[in-house]
């Protein structure tokens, strides 16, 4: 069962749209099964002209607005049945209707003459319309904060208690709808997305790469769109809300979306959260970027300076003066010291060997002799390997301790998405739509950081940095999504467990994808090609032979 709710400002309006044939003739035998009072006694009675008449209960319904000396308020609630549930008796719809104004806080057992004024319609089609004023009958105020998630609240307590089809919890984990304005819109323009679910796709895979707040934005500004940040008065960010050029109103004006009207992980705080990081990350973090960047080993150093990096050189003993080595710290990352107190304030210095092993100057060295752009293909394969192993710690740690996973479960999400991106893979990017829901926290929590949580986003923000290495089958990206999908799968477990089953579902429904991904990946063709292959037999100089060609 499921419920929504529109708020207006003409109750007779609703009235007769209800009780009136649709909008294509859908409406059978409209009739009242609820009410402040009962149906019979509020129900419109037929005039002469077979039409009926609104004018009492239309007057009955304003009276509590117009005792407070308010404007009309309008509070419209539809609830319907799943198209696989049974037609419900009009006993048991005004059960649902009493149910959904106590649990709302509208109308609570026992007041009936204290709670605001309402009605429950039924024409047909296994649903109800109720239509309440918002204004109380004792002189009081509506309250109507959170009502959505009260009216899921009774929508699954009367499903448990009526035998229905069960539904998901709100939880707030789903990711924001565009409106029937937002697709009427797209489809009259012949736009191939509509704006809002193209920007948070955008946002999700800048926040998932990006290295820093800068780094975001200039994602962003990258892909074409356009951001607004809001600024406290001491100058810090505190929000912001992001728009597409193409998409105006029609005086012109651009239409901004905040981020948590997009989806609920990427609002300004959850997207800071994702950028905090151990000390270790942001220096080899920062180390790759300038190795991706440079060309040269005096620029590489030069972009390490600009980036705040502190710089330590290794030198030969046999020639003096020749650079061997490096070692790279960043300001404040110093030794606590012992119980003595020894050690204390010391820099910590990490080679670039400890950071990756194609961070050494030697191999930096040989790239830079053979003048290559970005990185090779053999350091990119190792980024690969080493998001598979965050992936695979991530699944170890769900199925070892749920209670402490929510942070590995929130960052596979972000390794979805990287992925698909650095092999173009549109199977992976449909996966991590799917999976979007199972990754949230419930009510829009903000998970505590875990280790392997981490280490994952650590791990994807470098192959992010990597850039796209295409869409031919790698072992290596075989693996990747082989690990992926295991994490995928421990977290559809882990949100069966908790019973959170909008989610557990998304999860498995991404696992599928993603498993079936790696089957097709991995398996040769049912009929491989044949090839012929030149070959010089005595006596017969150019004679061919037939081989099989797998094409992988």
């Amino acid at each position: 069962m499921i419920g929504k709710v529109r708020r207006g400002g003409r109750v007779a309006g609703l009235l007769r749209y209800l009780y009136g044939p649709g909008r294509a003739n859908e409406h059978v035998n409209p009739h009242l099964v609820a009410g402040w009072r009962e149906p019979d006694e509020l129900e419109p009675p037929l005039r002469a002209d077979g039409k009926r008449d609104f004018t009492r209960l239309t007057t009955l319904l304003r009276q509590p607005c117009a005792a407070i000396g308010e404007a009309e308020r309008v509070w419209h609630c539809i609830v319907r049945a799943a198209p696989q549930d049974r037609d419900l008796t009009d006993a048991e719809w005004a059960r649902v209707a009493r149910e959904v104004m106590h649990r709302t806080g509208l109308a609570p057992y026992g007041q009936e003459v204290e709670a605001v004024r309402w009605v429950a319609v039924y024409h047909g089609d296994n649903h109800i319309h109720i239509v309440a004023t918002l204004a109380r009958q004792d002189g009081g105020k509506a309250r109507t904060s959170n009502d959505f998630y009260r009216l899921r609240e009774a929508c699954r307590a009367v499903e448990a208690e009526l035998g229905l089809r069960p539904t998901a919890l709100g939880d707030r984990t789903a990711a924001k709808r565009p409106t029937r304005a937002e697709r009427e819109q797209a489809g009259r323009r012949g736009w191939p997305q509509i704006p809002r679910e193209a920007l948070r796709r955008q946002v999700a895979t800048a926040g998932a790469a990006a290295l820093s707040p800068e780094d975001f934005l200039s994602r962003l500004a990258q892909a074409g769109v356009r951001v607004r940040l809001r600024r406290r008065d001491d100058g810090e960010v505190v929000g912001y809300a992001v728009a597409l050029d193409h998409h105006r109103t029609a005086a012109g004006a651009l239409v901004w979306y905040g981020g948590g009207a997009l989806a609920a992980d990427l609002t300004w705080p959850k997207l800071c959260a994702r950028w905090r990081r151990a000390p270790q990350d942001e220096l080899r973090e920062k180390v790759a970027t300038a190795a991706r960047d440079a060309c040269s080993e005096e620029e590489f150093f030069r972009c390490l300076a600009e980036q705040g990096v502190l710089v330590r050189l290794r030198y030969s003993q046999a020639n003096p003066g020749e650079v061997t080595g490096y070692a790279v710290s960043l300001p404040g990352m110093t030794r606590t010291g012992d119980r003595v107190g020894r050690g204390s304030g010391e820099q910590i210095w990490y080679a670039g060997g400890r950071l990756a092993v194609w961070l050494t100057l030697p191999r930096l060295r040989r790239r830079w002799r053979t003048g290559e752009a970005g990185w090779t293909r053999a350091e990119r394969e190792a980024l690969y390997g080493e998001a598979a192993q965050a992936a695979s710690a991530a699944a170890v740690r769900i199925r070892d301790d749920p209670a402490s996973a929510a942070d590995a479960a929130w960052a596979a999400v972000d390794a979805l998405r990287v992925a698909a991106a650095a092999l173009g893979n549109p199977v992976l990017a449909k996966a991590a739509e799917e999976y979007e829901r199972a990754a949230h926290t419930p009510f829009g929590r903000i998970p505590t950081p875990s280790p392997e949580g981490i280490r994952l986003r650590s791990a994807v923000r470098l192959l992010a940095l990597s850039g796209v290495m295409g869409r031919d089958t790698t072992l290596t990206g075989v693996v990747l999504v082989g690990a992926l999908a295991s994490l995928v799968s421990a977290v559809a477990d882990l949100r069966r467990v908790q019973q959170h089953a909008g989610q557990a579902a998304a999860a498995r429904q991404a696992a599928n994808r993603l498993l079936t991904q790696v089957t097709v990946s991995a398996t040769p063709p049912a009929h491989p090609q044949p090839v012929w292959l030149r070959r010089d037999s005595p006596g017969q100089p150019g004679s061919m032979v037939r081989e099989h060609r797998h094409g992988w």
